[in-house]
């Protein structure tokens, strides 16, 4: 496992929403996507070089729905303070304003952003040890 490459991948009724979330707001280049595979369509994103990515599916007469809960986190964290500054201002400026964290320890040192489909992102201004 240790050579492993990690997709996060989820379902989501706004695809193209969810994409401008982590595209525009989080800074994710796509590296793949797909129409209409068996009726599903769908777009990875991630980073040359790193050892994980997204993907996120639609298929096509299906709903999904929302996040089951607030705490559906993904957690990035961002030991350069000047670094995780820009990338809060770079969501703030699309108009993905903050939200209250359901476990307080999130807003203590980070910001918590929501995606279209309820599920949460936090920017944690710390280095994870």
């Amino acid at each position: 496992m240790e050579k492993a490459h990690l997709r996060v991948a989820r379902p989501t009724d706004n695809l193209t929403e969810v994409v401008t979330f982590y595209r525009d707001g989080l800074g994710f280049e796509v590296i793949d996507s797909f129409e209409d595979h068996e009726g599903f369509d769908g777009v990875m994103l991630g980073h040359a070089g790193l050892s994980y990515h997204l993907e996120f599916t639609h298929h096509r007469g299906h709903k999904v729905g929302r996040a089951p809960t607030e705490e559906n986190l993904l957690v990035f964290y961002l030991s350069d303070k000047e670094e995780w500054q820009r990338a809060v201002e770079q969501m703030v400026t699309l108009g993905y304003e903050p939200v209250k964290s359901y476990n307080p320890y999130w807003d203590v040192q980070g910001k918590t952003f929501e995606d279209r489909d309820g599920y949460r992102v936090v920017l944690q201004c710390a280095a994870w040890t």
